[in-house]
């Protein structure tokens, strides 16, 4: 009888401990405004050059802006993409086209931090969850961008490989 009630009492336990353990939403830090704030003029001059050509360039598809953002010479290390200025343009002239640009960047951005030459956005990303069709879970994406004389001049994200189509 003992056993038994401390088996049932650990079954409701551990039932009870997987919401507990259940996944945070992923929620931004902060208004956008104030996550591109820093003491440091240079390290808040790289926030923002990153954040302008997220809303104007990869958001609003102004590419004309390309040269405004990105080193000639622009090192890429997604997967799918090539490396090279050019290179970015004709990736995304595939699939953008030009719209109004947005004050803020329309993803949800948790958090921009700068330290050195880097800045990285990380965003709210919502996927399907694989158990269960009919819900979707937040999980974190980010971007890394390295800055070289006022330009990006390299990138790092988490993307995967995709076959082509």
């Amino acid at each position: 009888m003992k056993y038994s009630f401390l088996a049932f009492f650990g079954a409701i336990l551990m039932l009870s401990s997987i919401k507990t353990f259940a996944q945070l939403p992923v929620k931004p830090l902060a208004p956008q405004e104030q996550l591109l704030k820093s003491d440091n003029p240079t390290l808040e001059r790289n926030k923002k050059l990153v954040y302008d050509m997220w809303r104007e360039f990869l958001e609003g598809g102004h590419l004309e802006v390309a040269e405004k953002y990105f080193d000639e010479n622009y090192m890429q290390h997604n997967p799918n993409a090539a490396t090279g200025r050019k290179a970015v343009v004709d990736f995304f002239a595939k699939f953008t086209k030009p719209q109004p640009i947005a004050n803020n960047i329309k993803s949800s951005v948790v958090a921009i931090i700068a330290e050195g030459d880097l800045v990285m956005l990380s965003f709210v990303r919502e996927m399907p969850d694989p158990v269960d069709k009919s819900k979707k879970y937040t999980t974190t994406w980010f971007d890394l961008f390295r800055i070289e004389n006022g330009k990006i001049a390299e990138h790092w994200d988490c993307a995967e490989k995709m076959k082509p189509n």
